[in-house]
């Protein structure tokens, strides 16, 4: 039994099949699209030419090519372990033998008077009615959005492209603060700003307010609001554990699994942006990743732990953006790095590296345009991977090919 139907809950469906598992496998989901990629939301499926479309990631002949039992709309409303089954708001109660969870995360509202205003983007509900707002009315449209983390960046991007006047206010000193450095994003702010983003720093919004067909953002310490005619919020997410918690599995920001996605019910596995894991590659940290390749990754790990496999979950920790032509990779974790250093390419891309302590690289991230940003992210990766211990000379001298550093020690 799988419940949550994203990419993550999809691919550790497939993933069972994949290993030989023969058994039956349902799969539930609460929205009625069939499972599809999240990242094109913010950007894609706002900004392209035609009605959007989500972007599937398998199809009912999928599902029955591999006899996987897929049920859509549906919402898991309760799990009683004793029973080893799962309640569903249409009645019904499905027995399992084990048990995945990827229930997701939800975006965070505005805790502001008038918050319910800013609109949200998670599912493709959620981008279409977006897309709707920000392409009609005729005029040129306002746009502000609170928050200038992945999100709110890639939706100012999106907006700017479509014409829109746009204003980022962001209440910590800098964009992406918990998980980019700065080096790398101020190339990013600065290109917001060179396509006529007005972004704000160090600002608390307060309040949202009617005003006829549009909006005023309050903020504090100042006594002039924004005028919009759409506020998005762009202020993070929040990991779906009320159905975990109601069945007495341990939860804190994330249902909480060990080294191999399991919870505290040996027959009960979480998997994705819901659960906080213990990484085997960053001395069994408790970590949760909100990210694609992270839902993918855990999905197979959990596949092949849920059928008697021992696998751990090691797998690199990567992210990526795209705004405008540029685009930003990041490997690794540089919250576990003490000292950084940068290599300046001849074609302009800077690739940064974190180390630890003990001069072992934890951490890579770099942004420029088209596909220049991925070359040395990717050696980068599995330099982490293997646990290199690289000189910080090589490092930074671009004349020093990377392949070379992961042959080494």
């Amino acid at each position: 039994m799988i419940v949550g139907a994203g990419e993550c809950g999809a691919r550790a469906a497939f993933a069972l099949r994949e290993r030989g598992f023969a058994g039956s496998i349902h799969l539930v989901g609460s929205e009625p699209h069939h499972p599809y990629e999240r990242p094109p939301l913010s950007k894609a499926t706002l900004i392209d030419d035609g009605d959007p479309v989500p972007t599937t990631v398998a199809d009912e002949a999928a599902f029955a090519e591999r006899s996987i039992e897929f049920i859509a709309d549906t919402t898991v409303i309760a799990i009683d372990r004793s029973a080893a089954t799962v309640r569903l708001d249409d009645g019904r109660s499905l027995p399992y033998d084990r048990l995945l969870l990827a229930t997701g995360a939800s975006a965070r509202s505005l805790p502001i008077p008038g918050g319910e205003h800013a609109l949200l983007l998670r599912t493709f509900d959620d981008a279409q009615l977006l897309r709707q707002r920000l392409t009609g009315g005729g005029d040129r449209r306002r746009v502000v959005i609170v928050g200038a983390g992945f999100i709110g960046l890639e939706v100012a991007a999106s907006a700017r492209q479509l014409g829109c006047d746009v204003t980022v206010l962001e209440m910590a000193p800098r964009a992406l603060a918990r998980a980019v450095p700065a080096e790398i994003t101020d190339v990013l702010v600065q290109r917001h700003l060179d396509e006529g983003v007005d972004i704000r720093f160090d600002v608390r919004t307060t309040g949202i307010e009617r005003d006829g067909d549009g909006f005023r953002v309050l903020i504090a310490d100042d006594d002039k609001p924004f005028a919009a005619d759409i506020v998005v919020a762009g202020v993070g997410a929040s990991p779906n554990v009320a159905l975990a918690a109601d069945a007495g599995l341990d939860c804190d920001n994330g249902i909480v699994v060990d080294g191999h996605l399991q919870t505290s019910d040996p027959a009960v596995y979480a998997a994705g942006d819901c659960c906080i894991a213990r990484h085997g590659l960053f001395d069994g940290r408790l970590i949760r990743l909100e990210s694609w390749r992270n839902a993918y990754d855990q999905a197979d790990v959990a596949a092949a732990n849920m059928i008697g496999e021992t696998e751990a979950h090691t797998a690199v920790p990567w992210f990526w953006s795209d705004q405008y032509d540029l685009g930003l990779q990041l490997a690794g974790l540089f919250d576990a790095a003490s000292t950084t250093c940068t290599r300046r390419r001849p074609d302009g891309v800077s690739v940064l590296f974190g180390l630890d302590d003990d001069g072992r690289l934890v951490a890579v991230a770099a942004v420029g345009t088209g596909a220049a940003v991925a070359k040395d992210v990717r050696v980068a990766e599995k330099m982490i991977a293997a646990r290199r211990h690289p000189a910080v000379e090589d490092l930074i001298d671009p004349d020093t090919n990377l392949k070379t550093l992961l042959r080494g020690t």
